[in-house]
């Protein structure tokens, strides 16, 4: 049996260098895979560039209520479960990333009930959002040892 040397093009696909192989359910040679996962590396730019963007308009446009609406559904979240699935057809790790999403946003909800409660105490929103953001990493520490110790697992 000959031995065979891989070129990897992402860390789930691996192709042999002499043996043309397929992605995404069709046979294609390592260029055109790399064009194909590029494609939808950009894809997934786009789309998620343009939804930060709507967020960003429908606050200014439209009321900070209705920016908010769209920045708490979860866009991120949904994005990431098609385009993990999308890649892998493994729904047991579409599973897993939302199992551990469920536990993380405990922790992030600290950076919603920091960020305004400095700001409406007159703290400049310089200084309020890093401590914000630092708060939260402390609750993400803090949630991360909790569940190790219960032996969650995310």
């Amino acid at each position: 049996m000959a031995f065979e040397r891989t070129l990897a093009v992402h860390p789930t696909v691996q192709f042999a260098r002499n043996d043309p192989s397929t992605l995404y359910g069709t046979r294609c040679s390592v260029i055109q895979s790399l064009a194909r996962y590029m494609t939808l590396y950009f894809l997934k730019v786009f789309i998620s560039a343009l939804v930060i963007v709507a967020v960003t308009e429908l606050s200014k446009r439209g009321g900070t209520f209705w920016g908010a609406v769209l920045a708490s559904l979860p866009l991120t979240s949904l994005l990431a479960f098609i385009w993990l699935y999308a890649e892998t057809h493994d729904a047991t790790r579409v599973a897993d990333l939302s199992w551990s999403i469920l536990w993380l946003v405990i922790p992030s909800l600290i950076l919603f009930v920091a960020l305004p409660l400095l700001l409406r105490r007159g703290i400049g929103f310089a200084v309020a959002l890093p401590t914000s953001v630092l708060l939260m990493v402390a609750a993400y520490l803090v949630t991360a040892a909790i569940l190790k110790r219960f032996g969650v697992t995310t």
